[in-house]
């Protein structure tokens, strides 16, 4: 159930919200005359969000790559990988 909480919160109890942004690492919805306005977290649960959304891209571009052909067999790879290593 998503914490719901109006501006004068945030304004007046801040470190109580705070607190719990950083103890469940989830956020919290402030809204302004009613109406949803804001969402407040943690900076490390955003980082983690931020993260996982590049993860997210990563795997869709992977997934792109896969279905257009523009993959290799994993033996050409490796062996690819061993002849520049051992060309040095």
């Amino acid at each position: 159930m998503p914490k719901i909480r109006s501006s004068a919160d945030l304004r007046n109890n801040y470190n109580d919200i705070s607190t719990f942004c950083h103890t469940y690492a989830e956020p919290v919805f402030i809204t302004k005359n009613g109406k949803g306005d804001l969402a407040v977290m943690s900076i490390e649960t955003y980082e983690e969000m931020v993260g996982r959304f590049e993860l997210y891209g990563k795997l869709q571009e992977g997934l792109d790559d896969v279905a257009a052909g523009r993959t290799r067999p994993l033996e050409d790879v490796i062996s690819g990988l061993r002849s520049r290593r051992n060309f040095r």
